[in-house]
């Protein structure tokens, strides 16, 4: 397994999880509502696309919670947000579980129709945005398992339709991986030769 740091890049990626009747809405102060549930599970294999399957260590939002604010949106719209963790309406919590979050839904149409949706089902699950810091690839297996040891968090969505996930960025990271290999394979080969030779020379 090769254990790296992400390409340098900007890409961010987006990725989705349905947990089923686990994201609910409980009663707010209010009169909202508070959505709660999961953003993100952990170690929780996922199928990107056939290319590689992916899972998020325990703990890998940590230092982005330190550093950067998180919003939380309707269907990845930056003009929808329903809750901001600098304002206190999105609360984040790594648990040992995964990412849990409650969000006070705001009292607009976008918050009140939320509600709606979340309480009849219409929405089961959650899409997020990150950008991997440090990653650990393991070809030993197919299609690798990438695993995400560091992250930014972007933000947190409901959608009731999940886009499909985005892959140049971990394309570009799986490809650096195997370019790092082969250079390290190269030079492990390199340095055995150098060895080899050397040895024979002694004793001639």
């Amino acid at each position: 397994m090769l254990q790296m740091p992400a390409p340098k890049t900007d890409g961010v990626e987006r990725r989705a999880l349905v947990t089923g009747g686990e994201l609910r809405v409980a009663q707010g102060n209010d009169g909202i509502g508070t959505a709660v549930g999961y953003a993100v599970l952990w170690n929780n294999r996922t199928d990107i696309g056939g290319w590689w399957t992916e899972q998020f260590a325990p703990g890998c939002f940590t230092r982005s919670l330190g550093e950067a604010d998180v919003v939380a949106l309707h269907s990845h719209d930056d003009a929808r947000p329903v809750g901001r963790r600098s304002r206190g309406t999105l609360r984040l919590n790594e648990d040992t579980r995964g990412l849990a979050f409650e969000n006070d839904l705001p009292d607009t149409n976008d918050g009140r129709d939320l509600k709606v949706q979340l309480d009849r089902g219409d929405i089961e699950g959650m899409s997020f945005r990150f950008r991997a810091r440090r990653e650990e690839w393991d070809e030993t297996v197919d299609p690798p398992l990438r695993t995400i040891h560091e992250a930014d968090l972007v933000e947190i969505t409901y959608t009731a339709f999940p886009a499909y996930p985005d892959t140049e960025a971990g394309m570009r990271s799986l490809e650096m991986a195997r370019t790092e290999r082969r250079q390290h394979n190269k030079s492990g080969a390199l340095a055995r030769l150098r060895m080899r030779t050397s040895q024979r020379e002694r004793k001639i």
